[in-house]
């Protein structure tokens, strides 16, 4: 079984249930608590990324919005005055332990559009690689209902599968995954672990668990998916107890599913899988720099073939046309011919404006 302690890259999903009130508002003593156990994992050198929900409850009751659905420009105006109050709140919860937080707003558009998704993916990971705490969320100021994610279940796998997490906590209302409603079958089973989706597994969603709507728990499943197919493991456990990562740590009741991979194999394995835009011939220097698993830069480039743009995967293969891999570029094919053969300090001034230092980033790269 996996256990939080073990994790390198974890993405914690919280609902706006456990954050926010609705009688008194935002829950302090739990994100106190939260924080606490994020300020642990930290210390023991765990990447963490919040995907909160929460905006649009703390949002409704400064505008005193009435309960239940919102028309969707008040949906949109609440989350603009929630967003500033959310991103406060983790700032002051996360800054007593020395912890930077970063807000970041992301739509449904972002991971499906190629370049976009490279650059959540590159900032995400600059954030994370200079200790930053990202706080992520769908951008309902703007999102609509033909764009959002519509529920962060998903939105939190999909941050996973970006930034290439092994681990992903969805802190609910429920203990777990059970074979039926517990509360309406008394022989309903909890699982510890579930290692493959089957079609029986995903036929026990059909009903809600433990106050989740219908959709509640099939979303879980729909995330499980996501995270699992991206070599990402994934458990919901109950989040309302404060210090509820350590309560996950420490043995309370939850459902874990397995990933058949680690992330980096099960990105390698989807680059592998595309099909090529272009390709990019390399000398011999550049070849041997491959082997021993480095960058492509683009002093070892001789020849751009194709049109291709950033993102694209592209072949590479070495002077005498062997294949040696496949990798997704960081430079357009017209951005390629003109950086090719140059050093890395010369970029800036053949393109005009600062770019990045490898052509193929070696994470980006299957040989």
């Amino acid at each position: 079984m996996a256990a939080l302690s073990e994790a390198k890259r974890l993405v914690v999903k919280i609902g706006s249930a456990l954050l926010v009130d609705r009688q008194t508002g935002l829950r302090l003593d739990w994100l106190r608590g939260l924080a606490q156990d994020i300020a642990d994992l930290r210390a023991r050198g765990t990447d963490v990324v919040v995907v909160s929900s929460g905006s649009i409850a703390l949002g409704r009751r400064v505008l005193g919005l009435p309960d239940g659905a919102l028309p969707l420009e008040q949906s949109q105006a609440a989350a603009a005055v929630g967003q500033i109050r959310l991103a406060r709140a983790y700032e002051e919860a996360l800054g007593p332990h020395d912890l930077t937080t970063a807000q970041v707003l992301v739509t449904l558009e972002d991971s499906a559009d190629r370049r976009r998704y490279l650059n959540s993916r590159a900032t995400l990971g600059q954030l994370l690689s200079l200790g930053v705490v990202p706080i992520v969320n769908e951008n309902d100021t703007v999102a609509t209902d033909e764009i959002r994610f519509g529920d962060n279940d998903r939105l939190a796998a999909q941050v996973a599968a970006t930034i290439g997490a092994d681990q992903l906590v969805l802190l609910s209302d429920v203990d777990g995954f059970y074979s039926a409603n517990p509360s309406l079958v008394s022989t309903a089973k909890r699982f510890e672990i579930i290692e493959r989706l089957t079609p029986e597994i995903e036929a026990m969603a059909g009903e809600g668990v433990s106050g989740l709507s219908r959709g509640g728990m099939i979303t879980k499943l729909m995330a499980a998916k996501i995270a699992t197919g991206a070599g990402c493991a994934m458990v919901i456990a109950k989040g309302e107890q404060n210090r509820p990562l350590s309560a996950l740590q420490n043995g309370a009741n939850c459902t874990w599913f397995l990933p058949d991979t680690d992330p980096h194999a099960a990105r390698k394995r989807w680059i592998a899988a595309m099909k090529p835009r272009g390709r990019v011939q390399v000398d011999a220097g550049a070849a041997k720099a491959l082997a021993r698993g480095k960058s492509l830069l683009p002093a070892g480039v001789t020849t751009i073939s194709g049109d291709f743009d950033r993102g694209d995967p592209v072949d590479i293969i070495d002077m005498q046309g062997v294949a040696l891999g496949k990798g997704l570029t960081r430079y357009t094919s017209a951005e390629a011919r003109i950086i090719k053969g140059c050093h890395t300090g010369d970029i800036e001034k053949l393109l005009g404006y600062a770019g990045r230092a490898a052509l193929i980033h070696r994470d980006d790269m299957v040989l």
